[in-house]
């Protein structure tokens, strides 16, 4: 009897853990037939003809997004936005492409530097009217970029309309495979301090900023600033050799915790550092994501940098690609990471050792610039009309418009008649609509109108009250149609606030010291 009942005992724990677990593939079995059931019905009954693929692909989303905003299904039509995201490659002529509101036209905005688009001689402006037989002159940017993409060895000809010259221009142009710069510009600041920018952690990138970083203390860097602003992430496998950069062998970086064994793992520094004694500040923001906030978060875990600019992203949850039936794929959550602290960024960021906020951009300066506004597009005409007339400028830190330069394009857009919507004016108009809701409108209609008054904005004063922004706006637009994406970064750093404050602190040891975390 005493042998059945410890028998019994022993059982108990095990019948205990499994009714959960039956349980749930109950739930899951019951579920999946109901699911299934209700499309049979659907199929058989509903007055219209349904389309699995769009009806099931809802499903499938909807589903997804009800667990994380990171786990995603590619249908096999967008399963090549998957293998662009991995790799940070995609088969085209490298150029952003943007729509001009007033002509009503996808023009190239921006070519990258070495790739088809540049190779072949397209400008800033031009108007794309056709790819091969194919009229552009009606259709939307996303189509048009379509169509400039393709398998990598293809071409196609292009034509378009060049304003500056009122001609037509043919192109024959090969496609071929784009990679968007890892680190668009590296070089050397004052005070001996190097300067790495760095975009995405794509396979093999971390050699580049191994090189770039090499390079650099062989012209003299004493310290660096490494740039991670704006930086969404990448592969974690480099996060931890970039931090091997700058860390003994042998150090955790980060370690990855799942449901399941395979997906647990330990990530520790396998070669010997470069250098790991140079005084080094990483620059966040609220846009550097997952492996950037592993980087940072690592190397401020471990004291072996200061963190400096605004609470990043807060992704701490790692993916993984899985192939799927009839080519489509499906990115998982599998894990969350943690860094040396034992610290999980997901919801709330690595917070800097030293907060400096960025400057925030005038109404007008957002207007003016942004593309897809309801403007005039005066500042992008403005742009490829300078380039036109001028074959060459300086080299990007030392090109400076001048007043003259100035003077036009303030006359430019003031001809155009160019105006904005401030937020200040919208609110005053829910503002009065509230207060004639609530009645008191007509008692305190004065106040208003000396308010609204008040509130009319002149586009002259203001275009002269943020004159030194545009001006870094219009310069670095027409910069990067010489010098591309690299020369519109160096330029930009001579008004960045985040770097100046950076540089600042390197050249003041003890500060610097007392900034590392908990030192």
């Amino acid at each position: 009897m005493k042998k059945h009942l410890l028998a019994c005992l022993m059982l108990m724990p095990l019948m205990l853990s499994a009714q959960p677990q039956n349980d749930h593939h109950f739930e899951v079995a019951k579920h999946l037939d109901i699911f299934n059931q209700i499309y049979k019905n659907l199929e058989l009954l509903y007055v219209d003809t349904l389309n699995p693929k769009e009806t099931i692909g809802t499903a499938i989303n909807a589903m997804l997004r009800s667990l994380d905003p990171y786990t995603e299904y590619y249908a096999q039509e967008n399963t090549k936005d998957l293998r662009m995201m991995l790799t940070g490659k995609y088969a085209g002529i490298g150029a952003l492409i943007r729509k001009h509101q007033k002509l009503d036209r996808v023009v190239i905005d921006e070519p990258y530097a070495n790739m088809p688009a540049a190779e072949a001689g397209l400008k800033k402006g031009d108007i794309i009217l056709s790819i091969d037989d194919s009229l552009m002159t009606d259709k939307t940017v996303n189509y048009v970029s379509e169509h400039l993409r393709g398998e990598p060895g293809t071409s196609f000809l292009l034509k378009v309309f060049r304003p500056s010259t009122s001609k037509e221009l043919s192109f024959k142009i090969t496609r071929k495979n784009i990679k968007l710069p890892d680190m668009p510009y590296y070089g050397m600041r004052e005070g001996n301090i190097g300067y790495i920018n760095y975009n995405s952690f794509t396979q093999e990138s971390s050699k580049e900023v191994r090189r770039a970083f090499v390079d650099l203390k062989k012209q003299g860097a004493a310290s660096l600033i490494f740039d991670l602003r704006s930086n969404g992430g990448g592969s974690e496998a480099e996060a931890v050799n970039i931090v091997n950069l700058w860390v003994p062998k042998g150090v955790t970086v980060v370690e990855n915790r799942g449901k399941i064994k395979e997906a647990s793992r330990i990530y520790k520094t396998l070669l010997e550092p470069v250098d790991t004694v140079m005084p080094i500040v990483v620059l966040v923001n609220g846009e550097s994501a997952s492996a950037s906030e592993i980087t940072s978060g690592a190397l401020q875990d471990l004291h072996r940098a200061v963190i400096l600019g605004t609470r990043t992203y807060g992704k701490g949850l790692v993916q993984i690609p899985i192939d799927m039936p009839y080519n489509t794929n499906l990115k998982v959550t599998t894990s969350k990471y943690y860094i040396p602290s034992g610290r999980c960024v997901q919801g709330t960021g690595v917070t800097p050792d030293v907060e400096v906020k960025t400057d925030t951009i005038p109404n007008i300066a957002f207007y003016l610039s942004a593309s897809g506004q309801d403007s005039t597009e005066v500042m992008f005409d403005y742009v490829v009309d300078y380039i036109t007339k001028h074959p060459t400028i300086a080299k990007p830190a030392e090109f400076h418009l001048t007043d003259a330069d100035w003077e036009e394009f303030k006359a430019r857009v003031i001809k155009s008649g160019f105006t904005y919507d401030p937020v200040s004016k919208k609110q005053f108009a829910q503002l009065v609509k509230t207060a004639q809701f609530e009645g008191y409108y007509e008692d305190a209609k004065e106040a208003f109108d000396k308010l609204e008054s008040k509130l009319n904005h002149d586009v002259a004063f203001d275009l002269e009250k943020n004159k030194a922004v545009l001006l870094q706006i219009l310069e670095s637009d027409i910069i990067a149609a010489y010098y591309y994406q690299s020369g519109s970064i160096e330029a930009g750093l001579n008004y960045d606030r985040q770097l100046k404050e950076a540089e600042r602190l390197l050249k003041n040891p003890e500060e610097y010291k007392k900034s590392l975390s908990n030192e």
